[in-house]
């Protein structure tokens, strides 16, 4: 079985390599020191299980879980944790198991033997309750990109995709901009019906001589037109109202 440990606090990467050592027929393919780099190194060496930690700097353990399950092929994951409350989130996100550091080599091995018990038929990994993500992830070229939802400028629907423009370019994601939204609604507003921009972003509106309006954005030099029945409720955010 080939495993990848993901955790910030590198004592306990190297205890539970120690711990994996002692159980044999376990190849540890990578080390992750974050959420995100758990992501983007499963997508090089495949897994077939991530000891996840949970919390983590860049990006958390239940987040990268839902990256994780998107890949494919999707590993199976354990979360590791020395937080105990942390266990019935775990499981509403469809967890092959739950460990509680320090973790005992009886326990481990238990775990281990639910995930090959699983074998391709791999629970689907779901988000828990309220928590939003902090990245989305593309597929550009074959590699994976991790973009930061802080770095977001703008979202366009094109087909079954969502043309995603950011600080330093623009991928796809095959994701529905509906769903998007209500996600992210806090961070977001709509200004066509094909259309996100992010409210930090948002400096005014702009009308041209045609009486087209179109988002001016700080830092873009795209012009993004407003649809009129997005005009009154985007004209009443832009007044801070």
């Amino acid at each position: 079985m080939k495993v990848l440990i993901a955790d910030d606090e590198p004592p306990a990467r190297t205890r539970m390599a120690s711990l994996l050592a002692e159980l044999g027929d376990i190849e540890i393919v990578g080390e992750a020191g974050d959420g995100r780099a758990a992501v983007e190194m499963a997508a090089r060496v495949a897994p077939d299980l991530v000891l996840l930690d949970i919390n983590m700097p860049s990006m958390d353990g239940f987040e990268a879980a839902r990256h994780l399950a998107a890949l494919a092929p999707a590993p199976a994951v354990i979360f590791c944790t020395a937080y105990d409350e942390h266990a019935l989130a775990a499981f509403e996100a469809n967890a092959i198991d739950y460990l509680v550091k320090p973790i005992r080599i009886e326990r481990l091995q238990a775990a281990l033997t639910r995930a090959r018990r699983y074998g391709n038929a791999l629970p689907a990994v779901l988000p828990p309750a309220a928590h939003a993500r902090t990245h989305l992830c593309a597929r550009v070229r074959g590699n994976l990109v991790m973009v930061p939802i802080a770095d977001i400028v703008y979202l366009i629907a094109e087909d079954k995709y969502v043309r995603v423009h950011h600080a330093r370019g623009e991928v796809l994601v095959e994701e529905s901009l509906k769903a998007l939204e209500t996600e992210f609604e806090e961070r977001f507003v709509r200004i066509h019906r094909n259309c996100l921009v992010a409210k930090q972003r948002l400096v005014g509106l702009v009308r041209t001589a045609d009486e087209r309006v179109f988002a001016h954005l700080a830092d873009c030099a795209e012009q993004l037109e407003v649809s009129r029945r997005c005009l009154p409720a985007l004209r009443k955010f832009v007044k801070g109202g």
